[in-house]
């Protein structure tokens, strides 16, 4: 596949490839950030994912109450959340897939294998790296040789149509308390850098950091830039932004459900674990990190911001994703 050109080559390391993969990340969220990514005219006012920034059940009194955060005019602090499964409920890239199948980017088999995907993400609670990077591989190819504007504004109907009402409620209540406090707010995830900047920039965030994949005059060579931002590549992204950005890590926070991603949730001085999987949870409560689930409105631990527990929609992204095809038989 198109993609055999990112996942063959072996004459970089791992470590050198992940770096790579985060400074091209970084710098594509910045420069996607100051041409207008968070431009509040095209923030979306959706009912749906309307927040409740109700606080938080108080403690019991014999433990102290938690220092405020985040602390508000802080602008050496920022937050940085997790996509799938954190901010959405999915996989953003599953999500992409089917909007461009349903633009006949793509025929039924390969929406039978996006399905299958959706399924076991949303059944499973957990990243399948095969799945995850056979996704990926479908997608390359099938955007190789279009232009990346093109993508772009199929990207913002993709929102719409199958995002937009997916957004975690008490995750976007988090966010926005870093924004009320007058820091940045980025999202990191493996998805596409240009469908996470659309998200970022619906929610009325700073930006994102995302997967690159590589361009020529504006088309796609169906290669990527290092490799998918995933796992360490996330912290490197994380580590080259807040360098550039004159960050403090230590006073920064990082929200993800996934265990992989504990290295960039090592890196920053506040991190949260949102809809753990059972990796994290384990890892969270063994290091004293905070804890959030949205799927159960389980009460957290030691949480310190206003959030809200809110419980996402009954019926998955592959459900929907097989009436589509069956009603296209």
């Amino acid at each position: 596949m198109a993609a055999l050109g990112w996942l063959t080559p072996r004459r970089r390391s791992a470590t050198a490839r992940s770096v790579l993969a985060g400074e091209a990340s970084a710098e594509a969220a910045r420069k996607s950030a100051l041409t207008g990514a968070s431009d509040p005219d095209i923030v979306e006012d959706d009912e749906n994912v309307q927040v409740n920034t109700a606080q938080a059940e108080p403690e019991p009194a014999a433990e102290a109450a938690p220092a405020p955060f985040p602390v508000a005019g802080d602008d050496l602090a920022a937050a940085f959340f997790d996509l799938d499964n954190t901010v959405m409920q999915g996989a953003a890239i599953f999500h992409f897939g089917r909007g461009l199948y349903k633009r006949e980017f793509f025929q039924r088999r390969e929406l039978a294998r996006f399905a299958w995907q959706q399924a076991w993400f949303r059944l499973a609670g957990v990243e399948d790296p095969e799945h995850m990077q056979d996704a990926r591989d479908s997608a390359l190819s099938i955007v190789k040789g279009h232009r990346v504007c093109e993508l772009m504004a199929i990207g913002e109907e993709i929102y719409d149509e199958y995002m937009a009402e997916r957004i975690w409620p008490g995750t976007r209540a988090l966010a926005q308390a870093h924004l009320d406090a007058g820091q940045k707010v980025w999202l990191v995830t493996a998805a596409p850098v240009e469908t996470a900047t659309i998200i970022a920039r619906r929610l009325g965030l700073t930006g994102a950091l995302g997967t690159v994949a590589e361009s020529v005059d504006g088309v796609y060579t169906g290669r990527l830039v290092g490799e998918p931002l995933h796992g360490p590549a996330k912290a490197e992204a994380v580590r080259a932004l807040a360098a550039a950005e004159g960050l403090d890590l230590e006073r920064c926070a990082a929200y993800s459900d996934s265990h992989n991603d504990i290295p960039m949730l090592s890196l920053v001085g506040h991190p949260y674990a949102i809809n753990p999987d059972t990796k994290l949870r384990k890892h969270a409560r063994a290091n004293d990190w905070r804890l959030r689930d949205y799927r159960t409105g389980r009460k957290a631990v030691k949480v310190g911001v206003p959030a809200a527990a809110g419980v996402g929609a009954i019926a998955g992204g592959a459900a929907a994703a097989i009436a589509l095809h069956r009603r296209r038989k």
